[in-house]
């Protein structure tokens, strides 16, 4: 399969993904219904409602999520030349989890509580960045270390809150944050959160050729070029906003940032034009398809699409990793 071939499929497997995933809730609608309601938005009726203001906007709020992450993903990889790389190395989430578990045992509004979480995780994407800072622009090893004990830091800190939590009866609201749903998301939220989504996702575009030439060295990328400082910054800016965006919108959701960039690389090789739009689209699909499945396999209760993602993600992490296509490309990364 061509590469032309592999990203024409992508592209349809999105849409695809999501009409599928209009089908699939607590109430079973047929496909006449399903198309009356995308015809008539206005309409005063339940379905109506169910499709444009339950299903759409979760549907709509998988899809960015899971194009985030699976994006911001790929291009740590790339830069940190990692394949054990995802984009919470950051710190974005664990300090965003730490944000939200106080802001919620401290009485803050429900409402607020996502843009507490937002601010904390760039505030800890920013200290991330300090630490990891050598001359003008980022070494790797510290970059690494800066944000893995960051994060051992906070998810102590969440350790704490829900230990005290257990007597105001917040630990299930927490609980429910960290381990990741779409449920109850809306248009606002999205809206919300999609301005810092696009920014990060135009930022990771604008890094695509100097990705490319840091592939295979730092130095050798100068030799060509490439300003790999400010290239290392504007990828870390990227991805920052990017893990930000989808731990707002639906909590810690694992693996997509980990697991979609070894897929993706399989399909269309490691040159970032082609390997970008193949984990954006590869992230949406995934994302949709895990939450429809969430919805539906304990019906009419909910599992949560992180707890569905790791039971699904680790074996499959494992088995990319641990059987190399041998692409040539993927060497340099590992």
């Amino acid at each position: 399969m061509t590469r032309g071939v592999a990203l024409s499929l992508l592209a349809l497997s999105v849409p695809a993904a999501a009409i599928a995933s209009l089908f699939v809730g607590a109430t079973p609608l047929d496909a006449h219904q399903v198309l009356r309601a995308l015809a008539r938005p206005e309409a005063p009726d339940t379905v109506t409602t169910i499709v444009w203001q339950l299903r759409l906007p979760r549907i709509s709020v998988a899809a960015t999520v899971g194009a985030c992450l699976a994006l911001g993903g790929a291009m740590l990889q790339g830069m940190l030349r990692n394949p054990l790389v995802d984009p919470y190395l950051t710190g974005v989430s664990a300090a965003a989890a730490a944000a939200v578990a106080v802001a919620t045992v401290a009485g803050v509004s429900v409402a607020a509580t996502p843009a507490v979480g937002f601010v904390a995780g760039l505030a800890a994407a920013l200290v991330v960045a300090a630490l990891a800072r050598r001359g003008g622009g980022i070494d790797p090893q510290r970059l690494i270390l800066a944000g893995v004990s960051l994060s051992m830091l906070f998810a102590a800190i969440v350790t704490l809150v829900l230990i005290r939590a257990q007597s105001t009866g917040a630990a299930g609201t927490i609980v429910a944050w960290l381990a990741g749903s779409m449920a109850g998301r809306s248009w606002r939220d999205l809206a919300v959160t999609a301005p810092y989504a696009v920014l990060g996702t135009a930022l990771a575009l604008s890094t695509a050729p100097a990705l490319d030439a840091m592939r295979i060295g730092e130095s050798r990328a100068r030799a060509v070029g490439v300003n790999v400082h400010r290239a290392q910054w504007l990828i870390l800016a990227a991805s920052s906003l990017l893990a930000a965006s989808s731990v707002v919108l639906a909590g810690l959701v694992g693996f997509i940032g980990l697991l979609v960039p070894h897929i993706a690389r399989r399909l269309t090789g490691t040159e970032a034009r082609m390997l970008f739009p193949a984990c954006a689209a590869i992230g949406a699909v995934l994302c949709m398809v895990a939450d429809a499945v969430c919805r539906r396999i304990v019906a009419p209760a909910e599992l949560p699409i992180g707890v569905l993602l790791a039971l699904i993600g680790a074996p499959a992490f494992l088995y990319l990793y641990l059987h190399p296509s041998g692409r040539p490309g993927l060497a340099a990364e590992r």
